[in-house]
């Protein structure tokens, strides 16, 4: 019922916006959104482009993909490359750039029961929490996050489903409701550092395992090619890379948090 609602409201807002005949649809994972960034950057891409109708869709990076692939939206913000290069070798993407970059993390309660502080790399942290009987909490919805958490799971040598289902729990939605599943329910998960930094101080989760390089998360920006708005997504897609986004991307998050949350990829 919730996949349905979700594709109704995603019919209502495609009518809309497609009335406008420089209107753009961005399709975007769910961290870009929830951490405010990409309503940075459209209002500033819209400063020299007044006239454009930019409406975004918060999905994970598959259903993202498949919006491209029906061609109901024009421009994708995805984090999942291996899906990345099998829409681009299909032909339908016009271009694709990386633009930015952060890491993923492996979050639970502070107690940590299944020591994954100790972890020597990531899939070994999976091993713990699987030998420990712990609980997990999955996106479970093929977003980037979700096959990168699978790509884990098949590094340690480890079938999640063969798990109690109260011991592996599939959310099936984005990233913000994960964690409070995962705080709910004292589990472990995988998250993108940005969305945990701008929920920690609502969550009683820490982060207990960074740092392997196969947990680097690097997002791209794909212009749908033959889309209903194929030049608009071009610009918005270039502009992306431009070095006022650069610097946006750069600073954002720093006055709030400290740091930047994402890390922009110099072109």
């Amino acid at each position: 019922m919730r996949k349905l609602i979700f594709l109704a409201l995603c019919a209502v807002l495609l009518s809309g916006c497609r009335e406008s005949g420089d209107a753009i649809v961005v399709a975007s994972t769910t961290s870009l959104h929830d951490t405010g960034l990409l309503d940075t950057l459209i209002a500033e891409y819209r400063r020299d482009h007044p006239s454009s109708r930019i409406s975004t869709l918060a999905v994970g990076s598959g259903e993202a993909l498949e919006l491209g692939r029906r061609g109901d939206a024009d421009v994708l913000l995805v984090h999942s490359p291996r899906a990345e290069q099998e829409f681009v070798d299909e032909g339908r993407g016009a271009l694709r750039y990386q633009i930015m970059q952060n890491d993923f993390v492996i979050v639970g309660d502070s107690s940590d029961p299944a020591n994954v502080r100790d972890a020597a790399n990531a899939a070994d942290a999976f091993r713990r929490i699987a030998r420990a009987g712990a609980t997990f909490a999955s996106r479970g919805d093929e977003s980037g996050t979700h096959v990168k958490e699978r790509a884990i799971w098949q590094a340690a040598q480890i079938d999640p489903a063969s798990f109690a289902t109260d011991r592996y729990i599939s959310v099936g939605q984005g990233m913000t409701e994960t964690l409070r599943v995962a705080d709910e329910k004292r589990a472990y998960t995988l998250t993108d550092v940005s969305t945990f930094t701008t929920l920690a101080d609502a969550l009683s989760l820490a982060i207990l395992y960074h740092g392997d390089p196969a947990l680097a998360n690097i997002y791209s920006v794909i212009a749908v090619r033959g889309s209903r708005n194929e030049r608009g997504a071009t610009r918005f897609a270039e502009f992306l890379r431009s070095p006022e986004a650069e610097r946006i991307i750069a600073d954002y998050g720093r006055a709030r948090y400290g740091r930047p949350l994402f890390e922009p990829i110099r072109h």
